[in-house]
This record gives C-alpha cells, structure tokens and sequence, in this order.
C-alpha cells in the first residue's frame, strides 16, 4: 500500500509539473504576442459596408493585424478597433481605407503611404492611436462596386436577347441529343470498331517492323539492300570488261589505219613471199636473145 501511495504521488506531482509548463509557455507566448501588437483605432465617416470580426489589416496589401471589434459611434460613424503590429511603419499622414477581396469578398482595412519623417499617429482620450478614413477613398471604392455592378447588369440587359436564343438553342441541340441518343451509341460503337481495327494494323505493322529478329519488313529492306550491293559490284565490274574491250577495239582500229596488210595477211614469212614474183618478171628483154638463135 505504502508503495503504491508513492507512486499516485510522484504521478500526481509529474502531471502538475506538466501542467504548469504548458500554462507558462502559453502565457509566455501571450505576453510576447501582446508586447509585438498595439492596438489602432480607424475612423469611418460613413459605412463601412463589409468590415467585420477578424478582418484583415493591410499596409501596401501586406497583412500587418487584424480587426478585433468593429461599433457604431452614431448614425453615420463606424468605429473599428484593430490589433497591429509595433513595426508597422504607420504615420499621421497614413491613408485609410477599404479593400475588398472580389465582388463579394470580406472587406479589410487597407493602410497606404504615408512619409517616413512624419509623425505617429495622434492619440485619443484613452490613448489609442487613432487614424481618420478617407471618405473620399471609401466613396471610390463604393462607386467602383457599384459601376461594375451596374456594367454587369447593362451587358446582360443588351444582350437580353442574344443569351436566351443561346439558351434556347441549347435546349434544343441537347433535345436533338437525346432523341439521336440510339444512333449516336451506334456511331460511337462503329467508332470503337474503327479503332479496334486500327489498333490490329498498328500491331500488323509493329510485328512487321520490330518482330522476331528484325521483323519481316527488317529482312525485306536488307535483301533489297544485299541484292542492290551484288548488283553494284556486278556492274563494276561488267563496267571494267567493257572498258578493257573497247580499248582492244580502239587499238585494232588503230593498227588498221597504220598498216592494212598487217591486219590483212598478218606478220609472218607470207608476206615477203607475196612480193616475191615482181623481180622474176623484170627481164621481159629475153625475146631478143631467142632471135639471134633463129
């Protein structure tokens, strides 16, 4: 028993330590929270037509705090209470307004300019600063929403019209759709054929270009391609007998046109022998010698 009251002790005594550091560290961060905002008070002589609880605060469209409370001080005065930060570089001659995010976005305080010499902001009895809205900036920003509106409402007036045979011509094509809706399933199918069958001939053609060892159309071209290589070196060298017979042509011609009985009767020992009767019949005078006998 004695053992087990130890230990509900240190348990109990470990989970108040636990404790304490968790509330310490959240009111440590509280602290430091507080100490790096300050609160300002902004003025609107006017509506403030979108500005609630926990509105954004913009400085040059960078977020710097938010709004805390937002009251009216009379009938024609708003009054919003915002958290912002100590290094926000906020001065007398800030300008003050509303900026919306969209047509129908929440509306936040928006915070420009303003010199860097000039002063802070004056304080209020409390001691806020305060800063006065420009009426003229809310004023613009109200006429911009309300030309965009009423430029949206001319458009769709013009065209009054035009939108509804819009309209009306597309409850007729989807009409049209479902009264067809058997046939279009049997394009869609016949479709679906043509793109199965193209799906086989693409594949015809892969196994032809890429099946087993090359595929068919592979072998087809390299045949194409060996036989085209025979043929060129068979012409080269048909090409070479040629050239070598007409060169033995060119060379008989020659010799023709040098020596005619050479081609004729050849080189050899006939030739002389040919020639040879000429000189036995030179002595013809050899009648004159037989009438001196007589």
């Amino acid at each position: 028993m004695e053992t087990r009251a130890n230990y509900v002790l240190i348990g109990s005594f470990t989970l108040a330590v636990i404790a304490a550091a968790i509330g310490f560290v959240l009111w440590f961060q509280s602290l430091h929270t507080t100490k790096q905002r300050s609160p300002l008070r902004v003025v609107f002589e006017g509506p403030a037509a979108g500005l609630r609880n926990g509105g954004s605060v913009n400085f040059n469209g960078i977020r710097v705090g938010e709004v805390v409370s937002v009251k009216l001080d009379n009938p024609r005065r708003v009054v919003a209470l915002a958290m912002v930060e100590n290094n926000a570089p906020i001065r007398k001659d800030t300008l003050v307004g509303l900026e919306f995010q969209g047509l129908t976005g929440v509306a936040a305080i928006s915070l420009k300019g303003g010199e860097e010499a000039a002063p802070p902001p004056p304080l209020d009895e409390d001691g806020i600063p305060t800063l006065m809205a420009d009426p003229n900036k809310l004023q613009d920003v109200t006429e911009a929403i309300r030309g965009t509106l009423q430029n949206i409402n001319k458009i769709v007036a013009d065209n009054q019209e035009s939108v509804k045979n819009s309209l009306k011509n597309l409850e007729t094509f989807t009409n049209s759709l479902a009264r067809n809706s058997e046939k279009i399933d049997g394009v869609m199918a016949k479709v679906d054929g043509v793109m199965l069958k193209a799906d086989s001939l693409m594949l015809g053609l892969n196994s032809l270009a890429g099946g087993k060892d090359g595929g068919e159309l592979f072998l087809t071209v390299k045949s194409i391609r060996e036989l085209a290589e025979d043929f060129d070196k068979r012409s080269g060298a048909l090409m070479t007998d040629g050239r070598r017979t007409l060169g033995d042509i060119s060379r008989a011609v020659n010799n023709f046109d040098r020596n005619p009985t050479r081609v004729l009767f050849g080189a050899s020992n006939s030739a002389p022998a040919a020639a040879a009767p000429q000189p036995a019949e030179a002595p013809k005078p050899a009648p004159a010698a037989s009438g001196r006998r007589q």
